[in-house]
C-alpha cells in the first residue's frame, strides 16, 4: 500500500508552502510557495547566509541611491530564494509583492514587474513565476492589468467567495483560498472545538469555490492553502493544487493509505449554482458582509506587513 502523499498527487498537484529547501528535495513538489514570514525564518537560518549575503551585495552595488538599498535588498533576496527553489521544483515558484503595497494597485504592478524583471535577468522566464497580491480589489486589479504584459499571479489571503469570484473574472492565473485560518475564525466565533472533515468550514468554502470555477467554465487554478491539519487536505483531493507545510508532508508521507477524490469538474456541474455579476460595488459589498473575511484579509495583511518589516530590521546590520 502506498502513503497518502503518494495518493494524493494522484488527484491534486502539491505544492511546498515552506522556503527551505531541503524540505523540497525530500517531497518532491512540482511547485513551491513563499511568503514574508516563510522568507523571515529562512533568510535567519545559518545554512542561507550566503544567498542572504548574495542579496545583500548585489543590491548595494545596483541600488541607485543608499536610501533605495534596503528595498532593492528585499527583492533581490525574494528573487534570490525563487531562483533557489526553481532548481529544485520543475514547474513554478511564487513571489510575494510586499503586503504593504496592498491597497496601492500602481504600486503593485510596478513592483511585480521589477520582481520579474529580475527573475528574467537571472535566466527564469516569467512562466515559472507567480506574483503574489494580496486579495483585496487593487491587488485584483493589479493582476488584471499584469495579465496584460503576461505577468501571472497568485492571489493570496483570499477568504470571501466574493474575493474569488473577482478573481475569476479578472482572469487571475491562481488563488491561495486559506482553509486554516478560516477554520481557526470559526472555532473562536462559534466555540466549536473541531469540524467533521467535511463540514470545515475552509474545507466548505474552497469547495464552494472550486465548483463555482468549474461549473461555469473559470480557467483560474485554485490552490487550498494554510492547513491545520490532515484531514482537511484529503477532504480537497481533487482541488487543483494544495500547498502544503512540510510538518504536513511529513505526516502524510509517513502514513499508509489510499486517497479518494473528493473535488471533481464533472461533479461541479451537477451543483446548482448562479453566477454572480462581480463588479467594484458589489465586490466590497459582499466582502464586507463576511465578518470572518474581513477580519482575515486585514489580520493577514497586518502579518506579513510585520514579517517585512522584521526581516527589514534583520537585514539592517549587513548593510551597515
Amino acid at each position: 500500500m502506498s502513503d497518502l502523499l503518494t495518493g494524493l498527487k494522484q488527484h491534486s498537484v502539491v505544492v511546498a508552502d515552506t522556503g527551505d529547501f531541503a524540505a523540497m528535495r525530500k517531497y518532491q513538489p512540482r511547485d513551491a510557495t513563499t511568503n514574508p514570514s516563510l522568507l523571515l525564518k529562512a533568510a535567519t537560518m545559518p545554512e542561507y547566509a550566503s544567498v542572504v549575503d548574495r542579496a545583500v551585495r548585489d543590491a548595494k552595488q545596483e541600488a541607485p541611491t543608499t536610501s533605495a538599498v534596503l528595498g532593492l535588498t528585499m527583492d533581490k533576496l525574494a528573487v534570490a530564494f525563487g531562483v533557489e527553489i526553481l532548481r529544485i521544483v520543475p514547474n513554478r515558484v511564487s513571489t510575494e509583492v510586499d503586503a504593504r503595497l496592498s491597497f496601492d494597485t500602481k504600486a503593485s504592478v510596478a513592483k511585480a514587474r521589477a520582481l520579474i524583471a529580475q527573475y528574467q535577468a537571472a535566466g527564469i522566464p516569467r512562466e515559472r513565476v507567480l506574483v503574489k497580491l494580496a486579495s483585496t480589489w487593487e491587488g485584483i486589479e493589479a493582476a488584471r492589468l499584469l495579465k496584460a504584459d503576461g505577468i501571472h499571479c497568485n492571489l493570496t489571503l483570499l477568504f470571501s467567495f466574493a474575493q474569488a469570484v473577482a478573481c475569476a473574472e479578472a482572469g487571475v492565473q491562481l488563488i491561495s483560498p486559506f482553509v486554516g485560518r478560516i477554520l481557526d475564525w470559526h472555532k473562536k466565533a462559534t466555540g466549536t472545538a473541531a469540524y467533521p472533515p467535511a463540514q470545515d468550514p475552509g474545507v466548505v468554502s474552497v469547495t464552494r469555490i472550486y465548483n463555482y470555477f468549474k461549473k461555469f467554465g473559470f480557467k483560474t487554478e485554485v490552490m487550498g492553502a494554510s492547513f491545520r491539519n490532515r484531514e482537511e487536505i484529503l477532504e480537497l483531493a481533487g482541488c487543483d493544487l494544495l500547498t502544503i507545510s512540510p510538518a504536513l508532508l511529513e505526516e502524510l508521507q509517513a502514513n499508509p493509505g489510499t486517497v479518494a477524490r473528493k473535488l471533481d469538474p464533472a461533479a461541479a456541474a451537477a451543483v446548482p449554482l448562479e453566477r454572480v455579476a462581480m463588479d467594484e460595488r458589489v465586490f466590497r459589498w459582499l466582502h464586507n458582509e463576511d465578518a470572518m473575511a474581513t477580519e482575515k484579509l486585514a489580520d493577514g495583511i497586518r502579518q506579513f506587513a510585520a514579517d517585512s518589516l522584521k526581516l527589514e530590521q534583520a537585514l539592517a546590520p549587513r548593510l551597515a
